[in-house]
C-alpha cells in the first residue's frame, strides 16, 4: 500500500509517556486493521496522518470537502456533539454514507474513544480530482 505525505497533523504519533489514546482504523476495502496512537484533542484526520493512515483530507481541515469521511461505532457517534450544518451538507456528498458517518477533520479524540474502531470507506470522492477527470474544470 502506498502511503501519501499529508500536510496537517504533527507528523508523528505520541510517545508512550504522553499517555496516548489507542484505537484502530479499518481499511474496509482490504479488511486491514491498523492500531494507532492519538493525543486527546487531535482530530481523527490528524491522528490518521500522524500514524501514516491513508485518509485524504484534501481541503486540509477547512470543511470544504468530504475526503476525510469516516464511519464510527454507534456508541462513539452517539456521544459526539451533533455535526454542524456545513458538515452535514458535505457528508451528503461522501461515498458510502452511513448513519454513523462523520468527517474526520471535525471529530476530536477523547479518552472515551480508547479501543474504538474507525472504518474508512472503500472509496472517496475528491471533487477537485474528479472534475479534472471528467473535464469539468472549465
Amino acid at each position: 500500500m502506498q502511503v501519501r505525505q499529508f500536510s496537517c497533523g504533527i507528523g508523528y504519533p505520541p510517545k508512550p509517556e504522553e499517555n496516548p489514546v489507542r484505537f484502530s482504523f479499518l481499511y474496509t476495502k482490504e479488511n486491514d486493521k491498523q492500531e494507532v496512537l492519538a493525543r486527546e484533542g487531535e482530530t481523527l484526520l490528524e491522528v490518521a496522518h500522524n500514524n501514516k493512515i491513508e485518509l485524504e483530507g484534501a481541503c486540509e481541515q477547512s470543511l470544504a470537502c468530504s475526503t476525510c469521511h469516516v464511519i464510527l461505532e454507534e456508541e462513539i457517534f452517539e456521544n459526539l456533539e451533533s455535526p454542524k450544518e456545513e458538515e452535514e451538507d458535505l457528508l451528503d456528498l461522501a461515498y458510502g454514507l452511513t448513519l454513523t458517518s462523520r468527517l474526520g477533520c471535525q471529530v476530536k479524540v477523547t479518552r472515551a474513544m480508547e479501543g474504538m474502531l474507525v472504518k474508512l470507506p472503500s472509496n472517496t470522492r475528491n471533487f477537485y480530482v474528479d472534475k479534472n477527470k471528467l473535464d469539468l474544470h472549465k
